[in-house]
């Protein structure tokens, strides 16, 4: 008799109580692939929730490589609104999407008109709850957080290098989500990386971790319910700084895939070995 091969949700869903759509930012989420993620994870972790970037064309210029972006070079088309709700709607509808994430890159500014384009867009996608993350430390202003608590919109917490006029870490609490993104802190590939994954070559040390469990355990006290995404994921190392992270927070131990613990031995202090199984191909 063989096993039946566990998807990579399936193991996830083991770990951790919910993970982030990466996929929907390149292309839009298949109404039928996400009743599927949905069918997976209940089956393994019933409390086990999405959240989901939105569509690059939304919140990037297509040319956001050259040039930068800003509500004058960001051009969405009615299609991409159609396929993105058609996807976003399949994945509310099975009661697993937590948030839709609207992800700005660090050019798009605090102005006039880039306020105008972000109000238009959080109209477009009212239904969902909605994280904005913006990476320009123009917008951290009081003005900004006051805007997105009326709107009842979540303002994306980021740990990110410091370059420039980078948004520097934050804890702001401004609708029932609060949110947490950790980048990573690759100073010297973060512009320049000849491969985008190099990036997020990094390793958060324990001590960076700890300054980052103590604000999200206060960000914990003033929301109804708090995201923390491990975005620094070059070779797992957000899967081992996210489990690192969930014991810190829960004062546990853990559950981890035997082969991340074969490969980061000291994860065994924390972690407990998962039973072993060959996952499918990634979703």
């Amino acid at each position: 008799m063989t096993r039946r091969k566990q998807h990579p949700l399936e193991y996830l869903a083991q770990c951790f109580d919910m993970v982030e759509v990466n996929t929907s930012f390149y292309g839009h989420i298949k109404p039928e692939l996400a009743k599927l993620w949905a069918r997976r994870v209940e089956a393994v972790n019933p409390k086990f929730v999405f959240t989901a970037k939105l569509h690059r064309s939304f919140t990037h210029s297509p040319l956001a490589v050259m040039e930068p972006t800003s509500a004058a070079t960001i051009r969405p088309s009615q299609q991409d609104e159609s396929l993105a709700r058609e996807g976003l709607d399949a994945l509310a509808s099975t009661g697993k999407l937590g948030a839709l994430l609207i992800q700005f890159p660090v050019s798009f500014k605090n102005t006039a008109l880039n306020r105008e384009y972000l109000e238009t867009l959080l109209g477009q996608f009212i239904e969902f709850p909605r994280v904005v993350e913006i990476r320009h430390s123009s917008w951290d202003n009081p003005e900004t957080l006051s805007y997105f608590v009326g709107m009842h919109v979540a303002f994306c917490n980021i740990d990110q290098p410091l370059i420039g006029r980078s948004l520097e870490p934050t804890e702001y609490v401004t609708s029932p989500v609060g949110y947490v993104r950790l980048h990573g802190r690759n100073y010297d590939q973060w512009f320049e990386a000849e491969k985008s994954a190099d990036r997020y070559n990094y390793f958060y040390k324990e001590q960076e971790l700890e300054g980052w469990k103590d604000k999200i355990t206060r960000i914990a006290q003033r929301a109804e319910v708090v995201y923390v995404v491990t975005n620094n994921h070059f070779q797992a190392k957000a899967a081992v700084n996210a489990l690192q992270l969930k014991h810190m927070l829960s004062g546990q131990r853990v559950r981890a895939p035997e082969s991340l613990l074969r490969h980061n031995p000291d994860l065994k202090q924390i972690a407990d070995p998962l039973p072993e199984e060959n996952p499918s191909l990634p979703m």
